[in-house]
């Protein structure tokens, strides 16, 4: 354990930490799991590239900041921003980072304290983060001959095309260029990895929606992609619903978040029974290193 410069400081979580306090963290992050799939995710499935760093208070863990693949998901609980400034004297080097994701509060605190070192975000998107922890409404589907059916392998090339088109519409930001090779190794990953569905016509897929991350008892779902010439039909709304509901027969909470300025996909996550619990917030920074 990677301690800095008093007991009451920022650490480091090792793959090798006490059990005792593996718990502990693990604890915190269960308390705010509605809010933080994510981070969640991340903290159980840590590799050794991944790095947890821990700030602790007289009564507790006053937050914490998890570094994945390029992204910091920052977890806090009232904690202070001189604590997030020593975070960035203590010692540490070369914190490489392209994003920072989750509730907007405690984004905008990460995103202050760097501000203070003259790291600025590129841009920032807002979403409402929704929950659902009942038994979603059914929605009858309104096209004709529509097949709802989980992904097989064979269908991953077709899959591109779509996993491709939801990436340039809904996931990268202005100025990012698409890059199809990640896209690929993301798309493996969902098909490996998580479950997606797909809404299948008579000769083509038209629509997907999948999970994108597990927690101790919550599923988020993200990836949902329909044609462009097949909204407006209820497909997302049939598909979605169906999706939530084998979901849910796991027993687990369903988490996801949608930008602020998509009131239509907004309106389906409502028909189907999820509410609007938190802000969150993902800000992107031009492959940042910040040098403490």
């Amino acid at each position: 354990m990677t301690r800095f410069k008093s007991p009451h400081s920022w650490y480091m979580l090792e793959k090798d930490a006490p059990a005792a306090l593996v718990l502990r963290v693990a604890a915190f992050l269960q308390e705010r799991e509605s809010y933080g799939v994510a981070a969640s995710a991340r903290f159980l499935k840590r590799d050794r590239q991944d790095r947890i760093w821990v700030r602790e208070k007289r009564n507790g863990i006053a937050g914490l900041i998890i570094q994945s693949k390029g992204t910091l998901f920052p977890v806090f609980n009232g904690i202070s921003p001189l604590f997030l400034k020593e975070f960035l004297v203590c010692g540490l080097q070369n914190l490489g980072f392209y994003t920072i994701q989750g509730i907007r509060r405690d984004v905008e605190l990460l995103e202050q304290v760097f501000a203070l070192g003259e790291v600025w975000s590129s841009n920032s998107i807002d979403y409402d983060l929704m929950v659902l922890d009942r038994e979603p409404a059914r929605v009858q589907s309104c096209f004709p001959g529509l097949i709802l059916r989980y992904a097989e392998p064979e269908d991953q090339e077709e899959l591109f095309h779509l996993q491709a088109a939801y990436e340039q519409e809904e996931v990268i930001p202005q100025g990012r260029v698409f890059n199809p090779a990640v896209c690929r190794l993301s798309l493996e990953h969902i098909m490996n990895h998580e479950y997606l569905l797909l809404a299948q016509g008579k000769s083509k897929i038209l629509g997907k929606i999948n999970t994108n991350a597990v927690s101790f008892s919550r599923y988020q779902i993200g990836g949902v992609y329909v044609l462009p010439d097949y909204r407006g039909l209820g497909i997302a709304s049939f598909m979605a619903a169906a999706f939530v509901r084998d979901l849910r027969t796991t027993g687990s909470g369903l988490t996801l978040f949608v930008k602020k300025q998509n009131p239509a996909a907004r309106e389906v996550y409502l028909r189907i029974g999820f509410s609007v619990l938190e802000d969150y917030r993902i800000s992107y920074y031009a492959g940042r290193v910040f040098n403490a």
